[in-house]
């Protein structure tokens, strides 16, 4: 197959460069095979490679190329649902577990990129959760107050205090968190690649998985060239999930979300929008993110149209939004819009699954997929080297298709236009 370009990015035209990935043409036989090379799949094979396992990643084009390389990046803490509702969920033994490990992904995956050295830009300067209607503000200060209960550092602000932080008087209230950041994406996981590969790990590009299925004892996997066979199999493929085990592609929903960048801003200007450099996510049905990076280039993320884009102009909503935020962008240059898919799960939760011996699958980050997807690669790891007796920090479930799933371009776009009515309407 024939390696297909990076969607034309603004992290396309400025990451580092890309660590040698060759596409597998001999026969292999390894302890892990890992299909997919986004976040998931590269930490695990990281991880497994610093205890000596042997892994191999099989990549369809090449590290980063889905949504690993092209989100808004932003290291976000915690899972979708408030502390509460996890405990609620799972009860109390396992719901802190995943309490404590999903809100501390953000140390673990900035510790990891400090450790290895990764240039991607990375920093820590928090996240902050905003709301611009009253019902929301009020649903982020309980998210906050359960938070601060469990001794987070966190901590909720007024609208004076996030019009000094933000530039705008759009919002009403705001959870920060401290441990959020933000980093460039692609650079992220060609640095992630390279260090599994310095560690031990052997990662295919213009590679993709035509079929699984067992052979004996282990696990046979055919690619367009040559043949693995695997005493293990982790599938880590998210929101670009096929048909490659029966039933998967049906667990999630493959959503785009898009973002445009601006040319780099002035000093002044960048100062006046987000002076302390947090990242930023808005409280609503639709849901719309952005930061400033290194360069001073504002980065306004949201739902865009469920295709392939390659123009700022496709996502004219979030410039005219950005221009609403903050007037004196009126004439700034917008010099990129793109997107990729990612992976929505029923229940918002992030899913793991081990639907035959040896065989290991995590995909469904619902959005905040950089810290989390890199710190579920360190749990995956240890799951695939211990087995099922090797507890992880999230449950392990059965595999559920999504009923009605054929119809799930036509519900995502009606839920988008209904979302933005109801943001609009503040209801």
């Amino acid at each position: 197959m024939t390696r297909l370009p990076l969607p034309p990015s603004l992290y396309a035209d400025t990451a580092v460069a890309p660590v040698a990935t060759p596409l597998l043409d001999t026969d292999k036989s390894v302890s892990v095979a890992i299909v997919g090379g986004g976040y998931t799949g590269l930490s695990a094979a990281l991880h497994l490679a610093e205890q000596g396992v042997e892994a191999l990643v099989l990549e369809a084009q090449e590290p980063g190329w889905g949504a690993s390389g092209n989100n808004g990046g932003h290291t976000n803490p915690g899972l979708k649902h408030d502390p509460d509702k996890i405990e609620a969920d799972f009860g109390a033994e396992l719901g802190r577990r995943m309490i404590d490990f999903s809100y501390g992904t953000t140390n673990f995956t900035h510790d990891l990129i400090r450790r290895y050295q990764i240039p991607c830009e990375a920093r820590q300067n928090g996240t902050l959760r905003a709301a611009y209607n009253e019902a929301s503000a009020a649903a982020i200060e309980k998210t906050a107050q359960q938070c601060i209960r469990r001794g987070m550092p966190v901590t909720y602000l007024n609208r004076q205090q996030l019009r000094e932080m933000t530039g705008t008087d759009r919002y009403i209230g705001a959870m920060l968190d401290t441990r959020g950041g933000d980093l460039h994406p692609l650079s992220y996981a060609r640095g992630l690649a390279r260090a599994a590969i310095s560690a031990g790990a052997k990662v295919h590009g213009e590679t993709p998985a035509l079929s699984l299925r067992r052979d004996g004892g282990r696990w046979r996997i055919e690619t367009p060239r040559a043949v693995v066979h695997a005493d293990k199999v982790l599938l880590a493929t998210n929101g670009f999930t096929d048909d490659l085990w029966p039933g998967l592609r049906r667990t999630i929903v493959p959503v785009f979300s898009s973002i445009a960048a601006t040319a780099p801003l002035s000093d002044d200007i960048a100062r006046s929008i987000m002076p302390t450099r947090p990242v930023l996510y808005e409280s609503g049905h639709i849901t719309v993110y952005y930061r400033i990076d290194q360069q001073n280039r504002l980065l306004m993320g949201g739902r865009g149209p469920m295709r392939w884009i390659n123009s700022p102009s496709d996502v004219a909503y979030l410039m005219r939004y950005a221009e609403r935020l903050w007037p004196q962008l009126k004439d700034a240059a917008w010099t990129h819009g793109w997107n990729s898919r990612l992976a929505i799960t029923n229940d918002y939760y992030p899913h793991v699954h081990e639907p035959a011996e040896n065989l290991l699958i995590s995909l469904g980050c619902n959005g905040r997929g950089v810290a989390l997807s890199t710190a579920m690669g360190a749990q995956l790891a240890r799951r695939l080297i211990g087995g099922a007796k090797a507890e992880i920090d999230m449950p392990v479930t059965g595999i559920k298709p999504i009923p009605m799933h054929a119809f799930w371009p036509v519900g995502v776009t009606t839920a988008v236009i209904a979302g933005r009515i109801r943001d609009r309407l503040g209801i």
